[in-house]
């Protein structure tokens, strides 16, 4: 056809492949898929396609990816999500690194464990990184190059940190520090290594039989000391302890969880992701009532960019503490807590601030939403409370407050512009996207709508899950008079 607009969704353009809703969309190049993946996972799968056939189809993109030459940049790309806090979640990102770890081609294997440190920081990540290779490997999967990676994980990290990963992580995923040392052969080369190893496998009594009195690795038996005499610890004993050693929300017993004391100790030297995580938990044993001293120190953590962007805390989790805060109880359990609504504006605050380095272009915005059906089905990375619309009107949101130029729509079979200003906190923008009535997907209502009221628009933003089916033009172009620039973030 002459006129791209005469093409209904119903029907290909060369190039086009069929979605997942029965129509038809541009086809995603194989790099560009990793990264979705990275971002976004398979977990929940969406609207219309389950999450292990998606998670299939990612895992054949990056195997043909190693396949054509570029395992070398896969693994460049893995880092720099990672490193970078690209990704709300760690899983995904591990996976593709297993992938190209497991993969027979000679420079993505050392390229990917050359890079394990980097991306497996954490022993979450590392155990998360074992059970993938291993799951992926035909025989037992402990061949020399990973036994050696493995080993360097262990080794390359101080005594006092590796005590507390192993005192902090003691297992996930169904894996133990005393299975993988066991598997990998480690052989330490200092006395501190060799410290923590024999805590892991032997105990703390072995520990001190072997190492007291040597003064490099003191302070690691003390630490340890403190670990074990926590496991009986009264109150004023635990506060003592969390205070001289420095210990964590994951060496209290339970029986101590519910004190308001220990928790207040733990939350003056409380990592930003820690607290984030424990806000409902610290809310529902009375620490953080509104007016308290607490409730201003976590008000004004929450709000230091400094602290945020350290943290790498990803906006997705700010989202996350926002939308399960403020509903007052947790997606599982029984907990409850009395939402606490300095809090809530404090994250609120903190979700547009965790966005590093976004500045203004100048350019002329129209922010079109996606308010069909499927957008409030699918549950973005298993969370929840937050579906793909909340995410979508987010990210809007964000660019809302850095460009003055925008416009905000919803559609879908049909469009509504709607009254949204960056001043709206996001439930009074949920709302107003909520008023929109459901349809069918037709992406192309953004550009039709621009063409019809003669917008000067510089860029599209649409907001999708890219399940476009509904309508009688192709979402191609939003002019034929003037240059446009489109930019359709997918998968939102």
């Amino acid at each position: 056809m002459s006129d791209d607009e005469d093409v209904p969704q119903s029907a290909p353009l060369r190039g086009m492949v069929p979605n997942s809703a029965g129509g038809y969309a541009w086809e995603v190049d194989d790099m560009r898929r990793l990264r979705r993946f990275m971002c976004l996972g398979s977990e929940g799968g969406t609207y219309y396609i389950g999450e292990k056939k998606l998670g299939k189809e990612n895992a054949a993109a990056i195997i043909r990816l190693i396949s054509s030459g570029k395992g070398v940049d896969v693994v460049r790309e893995i880092v720099q999500f990672s490193v970078e806090g690209r990704a709300a979640k760690q899983d995904p990102i591990v996976f593709a690194l297993a992938l190209c770890a497991r993969d027979k081609d000679a420079a993505t294997k050392a390229a990917a464990y050359e890079a394990l440190n980097k991306v497996c920081r954490i022993p979450t990540h590392l155990f998360a990184f074992v059970e993938f290779c291993q799951s992926l490997s035909e025989g037992t999967g402990w061949g020399r190059a990973h036994r050696t990676a493995i080993q360097k994980w262990y080794s390359s990290k101080s005594p006092k940190a590796l005590a507390q990963a192993v005192t902090k992580y003691k297992q996930r995923n169904g894996w133990s520090h005393l299975d993988v040392l066991r598997l990998c052969h480690l052989k330490p080369e200092t006395d501190g290594i060799a410290c923590v190893c024999k805590y892991v496998v032997k105990g703390i009594e072995a520990c001190r039989a072997e190492f007291s009195g040597k003064a490099d690795v003191e302070k690691t038996i003390k630490f340890l000391d403190a670990v074990e005499a926590a496991k009986t610890a009264d109150e004023a004993t635990m506060i003592s302890l969390i205070e001289e050693h420095k210990l964590v929300r994951e060496h209290i017993p339970t029986e101590l969880l519910n004190s308001e004391a220990v928790w207040a100790a733990l939350l003056e030297n409380m990592p930003m992701t820690a607290m984030i995580r424990n806000l409902g938990k610290m809310s529902s044993i009375g620490l953080l009532k509104p007016l308290s001293s607490h409730s201003e120190v976590v008000c004004q953590r929450l709000i230091d960019t400094k602290l945020l962007q350290d943290a790498r805390i990803h906006p997705f989790n700010v989202l996350l503490a926002l939308k399960t805060y403020e509903q007052g109880k947790g997606d599982k359990g029984k907990l409850t807590w009395e939402v606490n609504q300095s809090i809530v504006s404090a994250l609120d605050k903190a979700y547009y601030l965790s966005f590093k380095f976004v500045e203004p272009t100048g350019k002329r915005y129209l922010l079109a939403i996606d308010v069909s059906g499927s957008m409030t089905s699918y549950k973005v990375l298993g969370a929840n409370t937050i579906d793909a619309r909340t995410a979508s009107a987010a990210m809007a949101m964000v660019t809302a407050r850095t460009e003055s130029k925008y416009q905000m729509v919803g559609f879908s079979h049909e469009l509504v512009p709607l009254s949204i200003n960056a001043s709206m906190d996001l439930n009074t923008v949920m709302s107003k996207i909520g008023a929109v009535p459901m349809g069918g997907t037709d992406c192309a209502q953004p550009m039709l709508y621009a063409m019809k009221k003669k917008l000067e628009v510089d860029v599209f933003i649409v907001y999708t899950d890219c399940e476009t089916w509904a309508g009688k033009s192709i979402p191609l172009r939003p002019s034929s008079s003037t240059e446009k620039h489109l930019a359709f973030l997918m998968q939102s």
